[in-house]
């Protein structure tokens, strides 16, 4: 009998110290990822399409030299949130689907940021995927949009 592969899920949030409308003109932008996000080198959107039109398709380079596809699924500028999938990727992530949330805090004029995935990978490499999510992606990006937008 096969064992079916359970989905894996990570959950990242943050605050910004920014108010919500400037985080939010930042991570709207498909296409912006390596403006702000560390990990990434170069993103481009196919076939001339906007750069938030739901339905586009990034194409973006790792550091590593990794390559990923992602389509964007759902944005809502009155909701704050972005759902996106990746449609072909170098580094073993499976079923891939993100959503990235803000949400504002009143209390200073901040931003709650919430990321979070669901995926699959090869059986074995579900801590190793897990942590790179987390730590590479999620944590990574936080840290740079902090520091990149947050209040000096």
């Amino acid at each position: 009998m096969k064992r079916k592969m359970q989905p894996i899920q990570v959950y990242v949030s943050s605050i910004v110290d920014a108010p919500i409308d400037k985080v939010w003109s930042v991570v709207r932008d498909f296409n912006a990822l390596p403006k702000w996000h560390p990990a990434i080198t170069e993103s481009q959107i196919e076939a001339g399409r906007e750069i938030s039109a739901v339905g586009c398709i990034r194409r973006f380079t790792l550091a590593s030299g990794a390559k990923i596809r992602e389509q964007l699924l759902a944005l809502s500028d009155i909701e704050h949130r972005l759902t996106y999938a990746i449609i072909e990727s170098d580094v073993g992530l499976l079923d891939y689907v993100g959503t990235m949330e803000l949400l504002p805090v009143t209390d200073g004029d901040r931003t709650f940021v919430a990321w979070s995935a669901i995926f699959r990978t090869q059986p074995g490499e579900e801590d190793a995927k897990a942590k790179m999510v987390d730590e590479d992606v999620f944590v990574s990006g936080f840290e740079a949009l902090k520091a990149r937008l947050g209040r000096k």
